[in-house]
């Protein structure tokens, strides 16, 4: 079994790409005839879906786990405590597993990663789907203290009512994307051509 390809993209940190690398490397063992290899990384494994997204993939991941390994690696099982947590949308729950844990040094860069990429996709929800919200509920979604959620949002131009303790969001304006392609462009000019002559 090699996963010198997926130590190489943990190294590089390009976390997205582990899903990919370790279902590829689990089918080429299938193939062999090898169902339960030694030594896999499952905690990686796992949390190459979690990073993703790919929650039902963690989940049928999950499943696929021998009990033995279940029982003998918390590790395995504190990362699918997380991927439960994303599957209920609790995300106080999420930055409780994540922090919950001493995670090994092959698995605390991933989660470093994942928990500051958690941490942006609770703001951009934040930004999408409030215009005012209490300091509390922020710093549930964030994962923070109240404190520190207040720092994390004044420093992005939100601001705050002192007497109600809410939260005004800043939007960010919309960027529309005003790219001119050459027919376009042709366009343009030929109309700009034809008023001037």
């Amino acid at each position: 079994m090699d996963l010198t390809e997926l130590k190489q993209v943990i190294e590089s940190k390009q976390y997205d790409k582990i899903a990919d690398i370790c279902d590829e490397l689990q089918l080429q063992l299938a193939a062999q005839g090898i169902k339960e290899p030694e030594g896999w990384p499952y905690s990686v494994h796992l949390l190459g879906h979690i990073y993703i997204q790919d929650i039902n993939s963690a989940r049928f991941l999950w499943k696929r786990i021998p009990s033995s390994v279940k029982e003998s690696q918390p590790e395995v099982v504190a990362v699918w405590k997380i991927g439960q947590c994303m599957w209920t949308h609790d995300y106080a729950g999420v930055h409780g597993a994540l922090q919950s844990f001493n995670w090994s040094p092959e698995v605390q860069h991933i989660i470093t990663a994942l928990s500051d990429s958690y941490t942006k996709r609770a703001f951009e929800l934040l930004l999408a789907a409030y215009s005012t919200i209490s300091v509390a509920d922020t710093a549930q979604f964030l994962g923070m203290s109240k404190e520190d959620a207040l720092a994390y949002t004044l420093q992005r131009g939100w601001t705050l009512d002192s007497a109600s303790e809410m939260l005004t969001v800043k939007k960010l304006p919309a960027v529309v994307d005003q790219r001119l392609n050459s027919s376009t462009l042709q366009n343009l000019t030929e109309y700009v051509f034809h008023l001037e002559h």
